[in-house]
């Protein structure tokens, strides 16, 4: 239950109310904005929420238990803070957004209503729409160790172990073009065709700079590497502009050992019987089904 202050309390129960909504919104890159449905601008909490930017937001759902509760924020590209291509290039995956009913006329009376996540992310001609979720939305991740073939870690976390900030699993480079949906960039180092697939390319510099995109594949030539993306930047991609790569792992056990030499620390199950073996019956061609090792 919240806790209203008596001024804020006495407001509400009045018959003619001065509130508003402001939004507060931090990125996962430490960016923070904030806006406001009110006429103009209101500071609070060393937060500047701007008026006028053309967001506006649906009713919030909640319910009792264990729902994931949600509501959605719609807007026009119209603040400066808000460009196109952050939206397209996932900078706003994931960031949090604090909802505040705020006395206009006395900032210090508010109070805070919910804290959501940013979902899915719509994008139409002139306009956007961002998915806001609650905090319950964390209960449906998946949680503890998954029994499955390949590695259950991300590569370069906690679990696997791997420095992905070690010169052999990481490298600089300079776009030289980026045609069909294809880059062109001279890295600073030169790497087997295929290294980067399925890693990540970050822009350092740029139009799309802080952008992560996933590598699909990977040709290499000397220090010239034609990297293909999944999804194209947000942006307009200039030559020049600065990327760094960093390797990708398809999780099996064999470019674990290979690739990183970590096969100590992979997270799977690579001899867990399939469907296969579960649906097999015996016979005198298969081998002998006699609950012993299926590999030895």
């Amino acid at each position: 239950m919240r806790q209203l202050t008596a001024s804020m309390q006495a407001k509400l129960d009045a018959r003619a109310t001065t509130f508003c909504h402001c939004w507060r919104l931090a990125r996962r890159d430490g960016a923070i904005m904030g806006f406001t449905d009110h006429d103009r601008d209101l500071v609070f909490n060393g937060v500047a929420f701007r008026a006028n930017t053309g967001l506006s937001a649906s009713q919030i759902e909640s319910t009792l238990g264990l729902g994931v509760g949600g509501a959605e924020a719609a807007g026009a590209l119209s603040y400066d803070g808000l460009r196109e291509s952050d939206l397209l290039n996932g900078l706003y995956d994931g960031a949090s957004v604090e909802i505040w009913l705020v006395d206009w006329s006395q900032v210090e009376d508010r109070a805070l209503l919910d804290v959501a996540t940013i979902g899915e992310i719509r994008r139409g001609e002139h306009v956007f729409s961002a998915e806001l979720r609650s905090s319950a939305h964390v209960f449906d991740q998946q949680q503890g160790r998954a029994f499955q073939r390949g590695c259950a870690a991300d590569l370069g976390d906690a679990r696997c172990g791997v420095d992905l900030g070690a010169a052999a699993f990481h490298t600089a480079g300079a776009v030289v073009s980026f045609e069909g949906g294809v880059l062109t960039l001279d890295l600073a180092a030169s790497f087997e065709t295929g290294f980067f697939a399925g890693g990540a390319l970050t822009f350092t510099s740029g139009a799309n700079a802080g952008a992560r995109l996933t590598i699909k594949t990977h040709v290499q030539d000397g220090l010239r590497a034609t990297i293909g993306l999944w999804r194209a930047p947000g942006a307009a991609v200039s030559a020049g502009d600065a990327a760094s790569l960093t390797a990708g792992c398809d999780k099996s056990p064999s470019t674990c050992q290979r690739k990183f030499d970590n096969i100590v620390n992979f997270r799977g199950f690579p001899h867990m019987p399939g469907n296969d073996r579960v649906i097999a019956y015996p016979n005198s061609l298969a081998k002998a089904m006699d609950g012993g090792s299926f590999f030895r």
